[in-house]
């Protein structure tokens, strides 16, 4: 990955990351918060598509991705304090910033797969 790009990814995710938190805790179920992590995963998501050369670097982001989106409602049943509504929360914000990466990595994928090796991606 390109030093710069690779530093613009991780700026980008710490900020996610932060939003996801404050979110979580402070304002769940904010169509703005979501839609800012929206947003901040494309560019994520366009960046890593364009520098990333591994395959097992692609495989283990769309498996983490999957365990991800599987537990997001897994925390919902907790009712003491609210715990699990606020874990669910994080849960779904962090997913939001994370579905837009593996969306545009899996289109990248099943591309590379239908084209073959004639595309260069």
């Amino acid at each position: 990955m390109n030093k710069t790009l690779g530093l613009v990814a991780f700026i980008l995710f710490c900020i996610g990351l932060v939003l996801t938190i404050v979110g979580g805790i402070f304002i769940p179920t904010n169509a703005v918060v979501g839609a800012i992590l929206v947003l901040i995963g494309l560019i994520m998501g366009i960046i890593y598509v364009i520098s990333i050369k591994d395959i097992h670097e692609i495989n283990s982001l769309l498996l983490a991705t999957l365990a991800l989106l599987a537990m997001t409602a897994a925390f919902a049943p907790i009712t003491f304090l609210d715990i699990g509504k606020m874990l669910t929360s994080l849960l779904v914000y962090f997913a939001a910033l994370m579905a837009p990466i593996a969306l545009i990595t899996a289109i990248r994928v099943l591309l590379r797969v239908g084209f073959g090796p004639r595309v260069k991606m």
